[in-house]
């Protein structure tokens, strides 16, 4: 009994594991950028939530997180997301609900991909309470939320843009603790210093803006 149960349990996250990489894929075919963006950030927020000594279901919660944190944007009109302006105040808001429409997506399946919608709903909060879509602060933000958060901004950083070419991991460290505080929560910063200085991060490219 005790075998089935363990079983029964493997095969249950492996299902949520292959939906969660069906969404992913869904994502990519529908904005190449934006998901080979999620991927790049998936593999620095797991080695950030190791360093931080998180337990392997929060750990698999960032991962998964990490991977869909954009999947919302699915939901966004492809005039929004390609336009080469900046965007209006009311395609602003189309954009921001992103994470919202993220979480929507992420509930309808259940289980532990819940958990996993309420780092994507969180995961453009920012530590001083200013983010959105709920004005969270401090401690309020999901842990999980942070780290994508702080490593999807490193990644943009150090990811060349039509409007300006990708800045080094210096630079880019430089920026984040600038920031730390304010914008990313001070912990997941220093953990993602001491992974950078230890291994630098290699700097990628890309051929497209990001919105969000």
């Amino acid at each position: 009994e005790r075998k089935a149960r363990l079983a029964q349990a493997l095969e249950l996250s492996r299902a949520y594991r292959g939906t969660t990489l069906l969404l992913s894929d869904v994502l990519e075919a529908d904005d190449e950028y934006t998901g080979l963006h999620s991927r790049s950030v998936v593999s620095l927020s797991v080695a950030v939530a190791d360093e931080l000594g998180m337990d392997s279901r929060e750990r698999r919660n960032v991962e998964f997180g990490a991977l869909l944190h954009d999947v919302g944007k699915i939901a966004v009109p492809k005039s929004i997301i390609n336009k080469p302006g900046p965007l209006t105040a009311d395609e602003w808001v189309v954009v921001k609900a992103h994470t919202i429409e993220g979480q929507k997506m992420l509930d309808r399946v259940g289980g532990l991909l819940s958990d996993v919608g309420r780092i994507v709903r969180s995961s453009h909060e920012r530590w001083d309470g200013s983010g959105y879509p709920d004005g969270l602060a401090g401690d309020q933000i999901p842990l999980g939320a942070t780290v994508v958060s702080c490593c999807d901004a490193f990644n943009a950083i150090t990811t060349d843009r039509p409007y300006r070419a990708a800045r080094s991991t210096a630079e880019a460290l430089e920026e984040m603790r600038a920031a730390s505080g304010r914008q990313f929560n001070p912990v997941v910063v220093e953990a993602l210093t001491r992974i950078a200085q230890r291994s630098p991060v290699e700097e990628e490219t890309a051929s497209e803006p990001r919105r969000g």
